[in-house]
């Protein structure tokens, strides 16, 4: 997926954590240790490698296409390709309010490992906490 497509489908995703915009994907893209899995246009997870941790930056998955376990699969060959690259630690940050992330994540055997009060802010300037969730690659 080129940036501009990666921001489209980003933008059909959130408003919470605000969608990323083109140039950033295309900066992300192009930094070091950085893992990017597509499925096709619907569906995409992005993180970065940095010795032995990896960070899940985003996941998404066009609404049209919910339910049909694309977040699953991306996620499960996120954590290949992170372990193939030396990662045996995983971390990301998730709004305490996306129910649904959350589930994924724990069903996937991440755990919560902290709270980062009123990280994200929302459209009308409110604000929400982050989850902090790690998972063992080992």
């Amino acid at each position: 997926m080129t940036p501009a497509a990666l921001a489209q489908l980003h933008a059909a995703c959130f408003t919470t954590p605000r969608p990323w915009t083109e140039g950033e994907f295309r900066d992300l893209t192009a930094s070091p240790g950085v893992l990017l899995l597509t499925h096709g246009v619907t569906g995409m997870v992005m993180g970065r490698v940095v010795l032995d941790e990896v960070e899940l930056l985003t996941i998404a998955t066009h609404p049209d296409h919910r339910g049909q376990g694309i977040a699953t699969q991306l996620l499960r060959n996120f954590e290949t390709q992170a372990r193939a690259k030396a990662a045996t630690n995983a971390y990301l940050e998730v709004a305490a309010d996306n129910f649904a992330a959350r589930a994924l994540y724990l069903a996937a055997g991440w755990a919560i490992t902290g709270r980062r009060p009123k990280y994200y802010q929302t459209p009308d300037g409110g604000r929400i906490d982050a989850e902090i969730m790690g998972k063992s690659l080992t």
